[in-house]
């Protein structure tokens, strides 16, 4: 075994670059050519590969330091003979920028001028053919200036933009994004009078050059073209400064996210400067597919909440205001769980021909009993509310009219033979529905202990998607804040919901005077199609007798 430092090679004229991204950590295991840090200049970024494959003994960077050619990035314990050091063998290894040669470059200078139309090539990138289009940075009609970048080709290891070797109006651009090219192939079509300039040949040559050996092969000639070298460098990050589009990530998480299908604009870096790392790519993909956050695309796939257009639904526009010009104002960011819930309650409430029917419950001596109940349960620890004993009389009531335990499946009502309850819970982050499983088996104590344990969760924002999932009927409260009666949108793909408001003590006509009742208001919304008018009104009276009379759910 032998201990072999590994090196910077040859980054070019670059004196010193910053490391940005640490990709081992000692005690991996790395091959030959495996990327081991990415570096940034002002102009291009890069990843540096290892000459040697064997064990990380020793890192020798941090992040933020300043590299050039020469310094140490990592000692490594070689499984066999050391590699060759990385010196000028591997001089364009995974440089992004390609070095000019010893002799110093000259400014630009025009040699022809012509008009008429003038076909721009991709130059020589050296030995790698199929190089992917990942960016278009001019448009037909746009005046070009020689060396201006057109497009930004990337590699497995590196990024680089392809410069126009003429200048003039452009025409037409031969290529897109995803397209591969090669050496010579056609690029674009300038017009106008258009100055030429040498072409760009050796001085691109390794800017997008993989880590392998091919300083054998010196630069065929000094190019004429001073800015040629920046030109073809991948654009660095500058925060605050102006971007041309690209993430601000390494080629090979780039890649990485091409294959998982994942937009790197949506994703937030926490790497250095905002990089987007391996992790944050992993962590964005984890969280859609679990439904805490949706892309763009999808989110497109339905109407928006509140900030949207209404142009999916054929509406007239959202009215953008300015409103700081009114007076002082203050803008923040509408949390995650309010961001999903309002696009799906948008869309129950435009979809679902709603209609709410409201009704009072007479519960005085339901409330003396759950008073009397929580005094000889004290010493459980278990608290029983209204919402429990309301939950038992839905079911009472779903079992006696099931439509209102069903679901529209295409021109088919889907009856479930269970029955599942959720309850909205107001948390911190904003409205979740936890969801008690099998109501009919359990008694009112266990469903208020099991209610108090899921509005904990809730409000602690630990609740599983499990359980928020599989409710049959919903019931939002607003018992313990007041109001008298609203109208709550459906929880779809359930078709009724029922919502409650703070009872209150009123004057009740008996047949011969008028005594003091606790009344409870009730508001059932319900979905149309499945349930009509008549069958709403004896679904509420059957509850509100159940509520009167709690005897009523044994029979």
């Amino acid at each position: 075994m032998a201990l072999v430092e590994v090196q910077v090679p040859d980054i070019g004229d670059f004196d010193e670059v910053t490391v940005i991204e640490l990709m081992v950590k000692v005690g991996d295991t790395v091959k030959a050519e495996q990327s081991l840090i990415t570096v940034e200049s002002d102009k291009a970024s890069m990843e540096i590969p290892s000459s040697t494959a064997g064990v990380v003994k020793e890192m020798r960077v941090a992040l933020g330091d300043k590299v050039k050619q020469g310094s140490i990035v990592l000692v490594v314990e070689a499984a066999g003979a050391a590699a060759a050091p990385a010196a000028a063998s591997a001089a364009p290894a995974a440089a992004v920028v390609a070095p000019a040669p010893a002799t110093a470059p000259v400014a630009a200078a025009p040699v022809a001028a012509a008009s008429g139309p003038v076909e721009v090539h991709v130059p020589d990138i050296g030995d790698f053919k199929d190089v992917v289009v990942i960016e278009v940075m001019v448009k037909p009609g746009d005046n070009i200036k020689v060396e201006q970048s057109l497009i930004t080709v990337e590699s497995d290891k590196a990024s680089m933009e392809i410069p126009s070797s003429h200048a003039g109006v452009l025409q037409e651009i031969k290529v897109k994004v995803g397209d591969k090219v090669n050496i010579g192939d056609l690029l674009a079509v300038l017009t106008g009078t258009v100055a030429a300039v040498a072409p760009v040949a050796a001085s691109v040559a390794a800017a997008v050059a993989a880590p392998v050996a091919v300083a054998s092969a010196p630069a065929a000639a000094p190019t004429p073209v001073a800015a040629a070298v920046a030109a073809v460098a991948a654009p660095a990050h500058a925060p605050g400064g102006t971007t041309l589009g690209l993430p601000h990530a390494s080629p090979s998480v780039r890649k990485f996210a091409r294959e998982l299908g994942v937009p790197l604009a949506e994703v937030k870096g926490s790497g250095l400067k905002g990089r987007i790392t391996e992790a944050d790519v992993q962590a964005f993909t984890q969280a859609v597919m679990s439904g805490a956050a949706q892309t763009k695309a999808q989110a497109a796939k339905a109407p928006a909440a509140s900030g949207g257009d209404g142009a999916a639904l054929g509406l007239i526009p959202w009215p953008k205001v300015d409103f700081a010009k009114f007076g002082p104002i203050e803008r923040k960011e509408m949390g995650r769980i309010k961001k999903i819930s309002g696009a799906n309650l948008l869309r129950n409430a435009i979809m679902i021909p709603a209609v709410t029917n409201h009704d009072d419950a007479d519960i005085t001596d339901l409330e003396a009993f759950r008073v009397s109940t929580n005094k000889e349960n004290e010493k459980s620890g278990v608290k029983v509310t209204m919402l429990a004993f309301l939950i038992k009389a839905c079911v009472a009531a779903l079992k006696k009219y099931p439509e209102f335990n069903s679901s529209l499946d295409g021109d088919a009502l889907v009856y479930k033979n269970y029955w599942h309850i959720g309850f909205a819970a107001d948390t911190p982050n904003g409205l979740m529905v936890p969801v008690i499983r099998d109501c009919d088996k359990k008694g009112v104590l266990q469903i208020s202990q099991e209610m108090g344990e899921l509005a904990k969760k809730a409000r602690d924002g630990k609740l599983s998607p499990a359980e928020m999932s599989g409710a049959t009927f919903t019931i939002s409260s607003l018992g313990g804040i007041g109001g008298k009666y609203f109208t709550p949108i459906i929880n779809a793909p359930e078709v009724a919901i029922l919502g409650v408001c703070k009872s209150t003590m009123e004057p009740v006509w008996d047949g011969k005077q008028f005594v003091p009742r606790l009344m409870l208001p009730l508001s059932l919304t319900w979905d149309h199609r499945v349930i009509d008018g008549a069958a709403a009104a004896r679904f509420n009276a059957f509850l509100g007798q159940i509520l009167s009379d709690f005897r009523r759910v044994l029979l």
